[in-house]
């Protein structure tokens, strides 16, 4: 029932705050025919729009209808755990992994091995599958949370939404800025003409990147990013913008091959990449459940330690 703190506040939010059900739930469930306002004793009355007002003393009634099956098979694969409790996990994902099945990547992701590392998981947003919150590129390493439970994706939703999260990512790019420290904030959309990349657009979505230098390698440079927004590619697409492609992307460093005026060790460490030197290396946030501050720090996976220490050892 309606309490008069809640009247005039739209249906869909005052049904989250009550339910427990994170929001795309519950709008789902608008969507789908599955919340009924009680008109009267016995009779009932199909509510679909999420953005209603509700009145003090109204009644609604959520029906939840059984999960949907999960229409994949678990697979054992290693998974590099840095933190789990009963609502979350948080893991260090290696580069070449896929977080999530999509066309093309129906077998082998992130998704199909967490599934065999918690048989029992429960649905999220009434489907049987992992609390996905967020992704990183199949090519880019490092930290990323998990929601186990229904109030932990709802309660990682929330804190990404309103980016309550101290996401940071370490890159190592060709060129050296102008400044030390800078804020990119360059909207993100489709590239008009190669489907598959992003650019930036003046019509694209908000996107803001913080970006500072550890070190300058010569021709070369160590970024610390801080995202405060979650578009597609985003750190690479500013980065691109920026003059300072990532080192070993193959959609946005144009082929980048170093010629002979490159010393041996960091020519050898740059020709070895296999994908863009991008690690999601510090993960921070308040726990969607207890409430508790955790900060998480993916270690370097072995070919960007190459990479930094040739570099380190060529450009000091």
């Amino acid at each position: 029932m309606i309490e008069e703190h809640q009247s005039g506040k739209r249906l869909d939010s005052v049904l989250t705050g009550a339910s427990g059900l994170s929001r795309s739930h519950i709008q789902k469930l608008l969507h789908d025919g599955y919340i009924e306002k009680v008109v009267k004793a016995g009779a009932h009355q199909l509510v679909k729009r999420a953005s209603a007002r509700v009145l003090e003393g109204e009644e609604y009634l959520v029906n939840i209808p059984p999960t949907e099956p999960l229409k994949l098979e678990p697979e054992n694969i290693s998974l590099d755990i840095l933190f789990e409790d009963d609502d979350l996990i948080v893991l260090n994902k290696p580069a070449g992994i896929v977080v999530h099945p999509s066309h093309g990547h129906d077998r082998g992701t992130l998704v199909h091995g967490l599934l065999h590392h918690c048989p029992d998981l429960p649905g999220i947003n009434g489907i049987e599958r992992p609390g996905i919150v967020h992704r990183l590129d199949k090519d880019t390493s490092g930290s990323l949370v998990v929601a186990k439970t229904e109030r932990a994706h709802r309660g990682l939703s929330e804190l990404f939404a309103s980016h309550e999260l101290d996401r940071q990512y370490l890159a190592w790019c060709r060129g050296a800025p102008r400044w030390s420290e800078q804020r990119i904030e360059q909207p993100i959309g489709r590239h008009p003409q190669h489907r598959q990349r992003m650019a930036v657009r003046m019509n694209g979505k908000e996107a803001i990147t913080d970006a500072s230098v550890e070190h300058f390698y010569g021709p070369f440079s160590q970024l610390r990013l801080t995202l405060h927004t979650g578009r597609t590619h985003q750190i690479r697409v500013h980065l691109s913008h920026e003059r300072l492609p990532i080192l070993g992307d193959p959609i946005y460093a144009r082929n980048y091959h170093p010629g002979n005026n490159i010393p041996q060790p960091t020519r050898d460490a740059i020709i070895s990449l296999k994908r863009q030197a991008l690690h999601a290396e510090l993960l921070a946030f308040k726990h969607p459940v207890s409430g508790e501050h955790l900060s998480f720090r993916a270690p370097l996976p072995a070919d960007l330690i190459r990479l930094s220490d040739a570099l380190k050892e060529n450009y000091a």
